[in-house]
């Protein structure tokens, strides 16, 4: 079987809290771990998405935006749709599976992606990512 969850792939979450979010997987875990013996993977997503700007807003209010509301999450692989794209976002560094163990490093952790992804959004790529699923 080919393995197509890899890191940077856009997919969309289908089950709990963050259902019809989208999220970019940072690592896949194939073959589950003893913890949780199937396929998962670590995943950085947008739990809120900026809002439309328009040319006649001050640059205060387009920063407000601008703002996005990050989480981290590891999800099985039932319960996830792969799409199409890819987030050439780096977050290796940021967010690992031993960051999910303590609340205040999941909270730094969750900043940091936060401010890579608003990074990223201010530059105006990836618009798919960070617009609204509409269903």
């Amino acid at each position: 079987m080919v393995k197509f969850l890899k890191p940077n792939k856009a997919v969309v979450l289908l089950q709990g809290r963050f259902a019809g979010r989208k999220a970019v997987i940072v690592r896949s875990f194939d073959d589950g771990t003893r913890d949780r013996p199937y396929g998962h993977c670590l995943v950085a997503g947008i739990a809120k998405y900026p809002k439309k700007v328009i040319r006649k807003d001050s640059a205060k209010k387009t920063a407000k935006k601008s703002r996005v509301k990050a989480f981290l999450k590891l999800v099985n692989y039932n319960h996830i749709m792969p799409t199409r794209y890819t987030l050439d976002v780096d977050l290796k560094d940021v967010v690992s599976t031993d960051v999910l163990q303590t609340r205040d490093k999941k909270v730094t952790a969750a900043k940091e992606t936060k401010k890579r992804l608003e990074e990223r959004f201010k530059t105006g790529k990836n618009r798919w990512f960070f617009s609204k699923l509409r269903f």
